[in-house]
């Protein structure tokens, strides 16, 4: 499986760099008030997919802080595990695993 992720990369890499062989020639983006930008077209294309990622991220960043604030509230108002009644440890009990509503509750980034 690590073999195909490697030969996954590996294409993806190999097709992106042909891709930027091909693409050499000067493009001209015309921007606002006759100013214009001069760069090779593969140049340009990866300023329009950077630019779309960062305003696609920051477009989240509200949506982000809601869902973290809400499992702040939520992990502040749970109630905390109590301890066990009996302060004696028994073989089993030491060595079995926790139970899914023993462990703390992990929520948000």
């Amino acid at each position: 499986m690590r073999y195909l992720l490697w030969l996954l990369k590996a294409a993806i890499f190999f097709t992106l760099f042909a891709f930027a062989l091909n693409n050499q020639q000067d493009a001209t983006v015309h921007f606002f008030f006759g100013t214009q930008w001069r760069a090779p077209l593969v140049l340009v294309v990866l300023t329009a997919f950077a630019a779309g990622l960062i305003v696609g991220a920051l477009g989240m960043v509200p949506r982000w802080w809601q869902h973290r604030s809400a499992a702040r509230r939520a992990q502040a108002t749970a109630p905390l595990a109590a301890p066990p009644a009996s302060p004696k440890a028994t073989p089993a009990s030491a060595t079995a695993t926790p139970s899914p509503s023993d462990l703390p509750s992990i929520h948000g980034i």
